[in-house]
């Protein structure tokens, strides 16, 4: 047995408030369970893009109480020396519905409490969106929200936003993740034991609060005058957005149909092996009841609801629509109502995600703002660009996340539902469906190929595979691809000049092709994924189709396709 193994799982043991996941870490040392300990024991789960994020186990590289205890304690000593009147201006706090969630968010609020702070917390399953906006509507010093968003039923993780109400951006997370290694064992943390008296219960009114907003935002108003009841099914995917989606739905006369088997919140997720609505067959029970109905649309939240999955039917059955796709359709949507009313409109879009948002852009004469992949990056740049009297309209990332409006600084899959739902039937007022107006868009702004392709790597070696992949994607010859020319490789782990605060150095190539397409190879900040991008303005005859055997092709050349 490694003897410094040994001691740091000893010590974590002699550290941990929780006896039970102490006594599972406990047991690996009994039996001498080396491989085990090296997984659970060896390194520190990192705190980065999202806070913390992965599976629920003992020992600091997983999610558990102490580490929770640990961060959280670490996060109120960066806001006590960063952020003025931290304590007054408080924490706001939320949590999903995974087994493990409320109990960690009561170690949140605990700790907190104990250090001083004002505590708004949601005392109830609640949507991420909500959190995100409480924060920007308290002014607090920071939120946290306890999730793990879409990801597999064992995970979950702890997410970070800034008093801006914005995910934390560096150097944040770099000075958090410096300030929770100096805090010490958990045990040795102050707290005000498991009761939650003295927090400002976020209830009824915070989620009255949240309707009022997006209702009275001036670029996602809803539709004027009557509509047709057309059925929009309805599933939040066992998590905890169908309540609110319902409300507001139903608030602006829709006819909401619910996937009744995927309704209440159920942190098992027992209807689908893997909760992301992205994944095949997440939505075939939301397609069965669909099809039942005669829907015009199925409505999708991922299990925190800050995503938004769309899927219309067309004569070939159910087809669902690609973030790329979704984020094309708002731009044109809210730009077309917002018509001259906006100065200096903004959308902006990540990296990763389709060119064709410029198109759009251009046409409307409003700015398309280019940022790194996640939310937080949108949102820099459109917090730093409202100050240069920008107007924020939409951003979106093509993993199906949009911020619609500013009444949210996040992806937002409750106000994109509703605003999806409202589109839908000022369409069906006119006779036509999505299907025809994505037609529109084809061919205003030309068709397009956006394909994504993963790779999943896990255990020791994951990581080191991934990062060689990324590597490998910068010594590719110009011809390898065969359909298209690789003209130009740009090295984004590489400082640009003059790039803006929103596209720092990051561990993402592209390559740009011959017809204005681009390939993009990146490891997921999320999730233990190599991610292969396929961004494609198809000439008069290509069929969609190219963009996958670009993807597949692009896997191959990589080193790591399965």
């Amino acid at each position: 047995m490694d003897q410094e193994l040994l001691a740091r799982a000893r010590a974590w043991v002699a550290g941990d408030p929780d006896r039970d996941s102490a006594a599972q870490l406990q047991a690996m040392v009994d039996a001498g369970a080396e491989e085990a300990l090296r997984d659970h024991v060896a390194g520190d789960l990192a705190f980065g893009t999202a806070g913390l994020r992965g599976a629920v186990g003992p020992g600091p590289d997983r999610m558990n109480r102490a580490v929770v205890i640990r961060a959280t304690r670490g996060l109120a000593d960066h806001l006590l020396a960063t952020v003025d009147g931290a304590r007054e201006r408080g924490v706001a706090v939320g949590f999903d519905a995974r087994p493990d969630s409320e109990r960690f968010a009561h170690d949140v609020m605990s700790v907190l409490l104990a250090a001083g702070f004002t505590v708004h917390a949601h005392l109830t399953p609640t949507a991420t969106p909500l959190v995100a906006f409480a924060a920007r509507r308290l002014s607090t010093a920071a939120a946290v929200v306890v999730t793990a968003s879409h990801n597999p039923p064992a995970d979950n993780g702890y997410k970070v936003y800034d008093q801006h109400g914005v995910q934390i951006t560096p150097p944040d997370d770099r000075l958090i993740a410096e300030a929770i290694a100096a805090v010490g064992p958990a045990v040795d943390v102050p707290g005000v034991g498991d009761g939650i008296e003295g927090v400002h219960e976020l209830g009824e009114e915070a989620m009255a609060a949240y309707v009022a907003a997006i209702t009275a935002d001036e670029v996602v108003a809803a539709p004027r005058g009557d509509h047709p009841s057309v059925p929009l099914v309805v599933t939040p995917m066992h998590g905890v957005g169908g309540g609110p989606v319902e409300r507001i739905l139903q608030a602006r006369g829709h006819h909401v149909v619910r996937v009744d088997g995927q309704w209440e919140p159920d942190g098992r997720f027992p209807t689908v092996d893997f909760p992301n609505p992205e994944e095949p067959g997440a939505l075939d029970l939301a397609e069965a009841t669909a099809t039942d109905v005669g829907a015009a649309v199925i409505l999708a939240n991922d299990p925190d609801a800050d995503r938004l999955a769309v899927a219309v039917p067309t004569a070939q059955g159910w087809r669902r629509l690609s973030g790329d796709e979704v984020g094309c359709v708002f731009a044109h949507h809210l730009l077309s109502r917002t018509g001259g009313d906006l100065e200096r409109p903004l959308v902006a879009s990540s990296i990763v995600s389709s060119a064709r948002l410029g198109r759009i852009a251009a046409a409307f004469d409003a700015r398309h703002e280019v940022t790194l992949t996640g939310f937080k990056w949108l949102w820099r740049a459109g917090r730093e660009l409202a100050d240069q009297g920008w107007h924020w309209v939409m951003g979106y990332e093509e993993a199906l996340g949009y911020s619609l409006g500013d009444a949210v600084r996040d992806k937002d899959g409750i106000n994109a539902a509703a605003t999806m739902a409202d589109l839908v039937v000022e369409l069906a007022a006119e006779g036509r469906v999505l299907v025809d107006l994505l037609a529109d868009l084809d061919e205003r702004y030309g068709r397009w190929a956006n394909v994504q392709a993963s790779v999943r790597r896990t255990g020791a070696t994951g990581a080191d595979e991934i990062l060689a992949a990324v590597d490998a994607a910068t010594r590719v010859d110009g011809d390898a691809l065969g359909m298209r020319t690789i003209e130009r490789v740009v090295d984004h782990r590489a400082p640009t000049p003059d790039a803006p605060a929103w596209r720092p150095t990051t561990p993402l190539v592209v390559w740009h092709l011959s017809g204005g397409g681009r390939v993009l190879v990146r490891p997921s900040g999320t999730e233990p994924k190599l991610k292969v991008y396929v961004d494609l303005p198809l000439d008069d005859g290509e069929e969609a189709g190219l963009g996958d055997v670009l993807a597949g092709r692009t896997v191959e050349l990589l080193g790591i396709g399965d």
